[in-house]
């Protein structure tokens, strides 16, 4: 009887043991396109064995889906562009916190969330571009002097419904209050070119198409056509310039890409270390040379088109603040007639 028992555990053993493991994976949700983050995680994955299985989507239709999917959402990770958008995931509950010493130290504190929801993984700039032929860069200072009337009828930007144009608008409210920002809308809206339409890079080719002098946009899509494939675009983009304004006073306006660890998260290590691997030094230098940002931790390299454009002043102002000011930016956008 008990050689029986005996056998019958060994065999039960023996069942176990051939029962392989199931390998580590995080599931991540991005707002990224596959090319300009796959080869990063393809990297993660041979460093750790840690398995990513990638869903890319628009920002917003990813913030929804996880709302949708709640507490049976697979995603671990929600990686998604602009501060804004990163506040309303932590609002909409989908965020959960995540500590980790690896990234509050590779981190600077503005460029994350001060409970540890999110945290930014690249900078980037949106500046004043200029025609090369048709403007000096003396003539231009300040975001708020682009409502002078000496720029009547020569601006482009997109529309107020672009979460970078809110979070710009954002800052300058914690900058200068609500009615002063208000007040500068309004003269902005007078100087427009034009009435807004498409992204960063329409603005781009409407100045150096001299449809407009100067345009408000991202640094990274002036990048991106300058280092494309494109050659319409990498003309259109060689005749306009960057300039940083705001140097005398807070500084350029930056926003971040970033991430955070979903509530719904069921790989929760394995979420922070993809996380913690994406600010190493490696990867924060190879992301901002493919996305054409700046990298968010101190010492990283910048792409070289990038790094030509010289050093700036940034605005040091809380990530948090944009999400928080971006309801009275919206409606006072609405109000001055930007549409």
């Amino acid at each position: 009887m008990q050689k029986t028992t005996l056998w019958a555990g060994i065999c039960v053993l023996s069942s176990l043991l051939a029962i392989p493991l199931q390998a580590a994976e995080v599931n991540l949700y991005s707002a990224r396109k596959e090319a300009l983050i796959k080869p990063l995680l393809d990297r993660f994955t041979q460093t750790t064995g840690i398995k990513v299985n990638l869903v890319t989507g628009k920002a917003d239709a990813l913030l929804k889906r996880l709302q949708s999917e709640g507490r049976n959402s697979p995603a671990d990770v929600l990686l998604t562009t602009d501060a804004g958008r990163l506040y309303r995931a932590k609002q909409a509950g989908v965020l959960q916190t995540a500590t980790s010493e690896i990234l509050q130290q590779a981190i600077p504190a503005q460029y994350r969330d001060s409970e540890g929801f999110w945290y930014g993984l690249s900078l980037r700039a949106r500046v004043i571009m200029y025609h090369k032929d048709k403007v000096k860069p003396e003539q231009l200072s300040t975001y708020e002097a682009l409502g002078d009337a000496t720029w009547k009828k020569a601006v482009c930007v997109r529309s107020s419904s672009n979460i970078y144009n809110q979070s710009l608008t954002a800052s300058m409210i914690e900058a200068n209050g609500k009615a002063e920002t208000e007040t500068w809308a309004k003269a902005l809206v007078g100087n427009l070119a034009r009435k807004p339409a498409g992204g960063d890079r329409d603005q781009i080719k409407a100045v150096a198409a001299g449809q407009c002098k100067v345009a408000i946009a991202n640094t990274y899509y002036l990048g991106m056509m300058l280092g494309g494939d494109d050659a319409a675009q990498k003309a259109a983009a060689e005749k306009l310039a960057v300039f940083w304004p705001n140097q005398q006073g807070r500084g350029v306006h930056v926003n971040v890409s970033g991430a955070g660890v979903t509530a719904a998260s069921k790989n929760k290590p394995e979420a922070i270390q993809l996380i913690e691997y994406l600010v190493s030094d490696a990867a924060q230098s190879w992301y901002a040379d493919k996305n054409y940002e700046y990298p968010v931790k101190a010492g990283a390299q910048a792409n070289a088109i990038v790094s030509a454009w010289g050093d700036f002043k940034a605005d040091t102002l809380h990530m948090d603040k944009l999400g928080e000011n971006n309801p009275a930016a919206v409606r006072l956008m609405d109000r001055a007639g930007w549409r």
